[in-house]
């Protein structure tokens, strides 16, 4: 059974505000059968034949509702899916961000097929259920409720974001002209774990990079050349530990330098957020976090160090005793506003160079590997650079006062945890960028059971329609 979306009062909604409200009610079970439609097509970035059917689905969904797409195009990449309603007289635009890509999925460790959309109590779970395709189901169903503009609206529906956007500047740069916009609205991330409606001025930015340790050029016995043979695991196991303390400060040096510092309307919004810290220790069967103590909200503000994966020889059924041959790492860094994502991987490399190692970006031949008794291939991946804007802007202030008037009270913060790609419109476009977030905290995004709570998505149909039908002066 579909939970019904939860009535509010409706002396506290304007006319338009109590039309949509009612048209959600009203249309649950439609509403969630195009959504489950649109889920059950895969989306995994990388796939792009699916990927394609993704941005036709959109298409169809665009052209049923009176609204001539565009497809936005540079060689081998995604379609950015791109629509315009113009408003008469309007003198202002603004143009709502999400992507309708997802992450790799592992079908062994979901409950149910990832992409075949499925009910468990009030939540409906399948790969991007919350991230990032609710968004593009939420504004679709904005305009079904009847939302009138006021201001020129446009439409970016990426489809690779969750592989980092390596073709967006390429799309920005050769479509600069038509994506002229005042405000950029970038419908991504969650909402505050409070379950309080979020939004954020800014965005950490990105990098990641594959690190491979060599040992012998075979996998060798473990009793016949074990305290012998070096450990390719061991060493890795070393290198990282390196690279932090043990309340998760990263030691590699000039790591923190260069940051932004934030303007006295940030800190404060920074104090004013809700403590949720104890809550979600509780939720996660955490006895402790790192930071020293400091709440996560301020934690999220500085760059970090994650290794996302690790990988040697073999665990479980088909453990064996050896040596293993090479050890592998997946490392991500946040970055903040003030570091630069290549100038951050470079002191990671440094940091490993004087941790011993010859650094190299192939495999090892035996000449270097008779050369040099310490081998690492670093493997870099592109990235983006962290982005933010004024909470301070009349924009800023504007959206804040249309978002407290449809939603209550809201937690501002200066930046976002994750990453989107805010900075090609906050620094390529010169353009406010403020992100909208609908999705609940525990939606499991990046990972296995990914799904959206349904009272969230009924909730973001909502703000969503309210910052559609924002008055055109602050």
């Amino acid at each position: 059974m579909i939970p019904p979306a939860v009535l509010l009062p409706v002396l506290v909604l304007s006319l338009q505000a109590q039309d949509v409200h009612a048209y959600v009610h009203a249309h649950e079970k439609p509403i969630l059968a195009s959504f489950t439609q649109f889920l059950a097509i895969p989306n995994v970035a990388s796939d792009k034949a699916n990927i394609g059917r993704n941005s036709e689905w959109i298409v169809a969904e665009l052209n049923r509702r009176g609204i001539k797409p565009e497809l936005l195009d540079v060689p081998n990449a995604p379609k950015v899916v791109f629509a315009r309603i113009d408003v008469p007289g309007a003198t202002r635009t603004m143009t709502f961000y999400a992507h309708y890509d997802g992450q790799p999925v592992e079908p062994a460790k979901w409950t149910d097929p990832p992409f075949q959309p499925t009910f468990h109590g009030d939540r409906l779970f399948a790969r991007s259920a919350s991230d990032d395709k609710a968004p593009i189901q939420a504004l679709l169903t904005a305009l079904d409720a009847g939302v009138k503009p006021r201001w020129n609206i446009r439409f970016f529906f990426e489809g690779e974001e969750e592989a980092g956007s390596p073709h967006l500047p390429a799309i920005i740069e050769k479509y600069r002209d038509l994506l002229k916009t005042d405000l950029w609205l970038v419908c991504d991330g969650p909402v505050d774990q409070s379950r309080k409606q979020q939004i954020y001025f800014g965005a950490r930015g990105v990098t990641k990079v594959d690190l491979t340790i060599y040992g012998p050029n075979r996998e060798l016995h473990s009793g016949h050349y074990g305290n012998w043979a070096p450990n390719p695991a061991m060493m890795l196991a070393r290198l990282l530990a390196s690279m932090k303390d043990d309340d998760g400060r990263v030691l590699i040096e000039g790591f923190y330098d260069g940051i932004a510092p934030f303007s006295a309307t940030e800190k404060k919004a920074l104090a004013d957020a809700p403590a949720n810290d104890a809550a979600l220790m509780h939720e996660m069967g955490l006895a402790r976090t790192e930071g020293a103590g400091r709440k996560l909200d301020e934690l999220i503000t500085q760059p970090s160090l994650n290794v996302q994966g690790l990988g040697s020889a073999s665990v479980g059924e088909t453990s064996r005793n050896v040596i293993p041959s090479t050890a592998v790492a997946e490392i991500d860094m946040r970055l903040v506003k003030g570091i630069d994502y290549n100038r951050q991987v470079e002191r990671l490399m440094e940091h490993i160079r004087k941790q011993g190692y010859f650094i190299t970006d192939r495999d090892p031949d035996l000449d270097m590997r008779l050369t040099h008794p310490k081998i690492a291939k670093v493997v870099r991946h592109e990235g983006y650079n962290a982005a933010r804007t004024s909470m301070d802007l009349p924009v800023s202030r504007q959206v804040i006062g249309t978002l407290e008037k449809a939603r209550g009270p809201l937690v501002a913060m200066p930046t976002l945890g994750g990453s989107v790609p805010l900075y090609l419109f906050t620094d390529a476009l010169q353009t406010p960028a403020i992100g909208i977030p609908i999705a609940n905290h525990d939606n499991n995004q990046h990972s296995s059971n990914e799904n959206i709570r349904l009272q969230n998505l009924w909730d973001g149909i909502e703000t969503l329609a309210a910052l559609l039908n924002m008055e055109t002066q602050p």
